[in-house]
């Protein structure tokens, strides 16, 4: 998907990149500014919890990223939208979310994905860094804000898949 994003869209490739290799969600991700975004590091406060959060711009698109903001200014949003907003009739705002997730499922569809939606990208995160290495469960469930690895788990998508390892283990 990513090729496919880059190939039609640097904001949305950006957009999906990012949200694959931080974990934010969906309503964080869309008030990235351009400032935070030119540094190695973005610090965001989670809008659902107040939480601090610092992620690494992954050094993969480090260099689009440079390129996508080298002419914008500092208070712009890294994701604006093109349009002027219906209501407020203001300028130069982040797209809204049910943009994301309308170019994310219509990409998702292209690759004959079912069930795309927002939070995907934060769980695709997840899905990752556990299946990189298990022992960065705890990590998840501290990222993640949950109480029990099982609903870190289940929130990945993982539950099914170890009870299918495990299975196959069985002598």
């Amino acid at each position: 998907m990513k090729h496919y994003f880059r190939s039609r869209s640097m904001r949305n490739y950006l957009f999906f990149c990012i949200g694959i290799y931080s974990g934010l969600r969906v309503s964080d991700l869309l008030t990235i500014t351009v400032r935070e975004a030119r540094y190695n590091y973005i610090n965001k406060v989670e809008k659902k919890n107040g939480h601090s959060k610092r992620f690494v711009v992954h050094p993969s698109i480090r260099s689009d990223l440079d390129t996508f903001i080298a002419d914008k200014a500092d208070d712009e949003y890294l994701f604006a939208s093109r349009q002027r907003k219906t209501i407020s009739q203001l300028k130069q705002q982040p797209i809204d979310r049910s943009t994301a997730y309308r170019f994310l499922n219509e990409a998702a569809r292209k690759f004959g994905l079912e069930e795309f939606g927002n939070h995907t990208l934060r769980k695709t995160w997840g899905y990752r860094l556990y299946q990189q290495d298990e022992r960065n469960l705890a990590l998840l469930i501290d990222a993640f804000g949950h109480s029990d690895m099982r609903v870190t788990l289940r929130y990945i998508g993982l539950t099914q898949d170890l009870l299918d390892r495990a299975t196959m283990r069985m002598r």
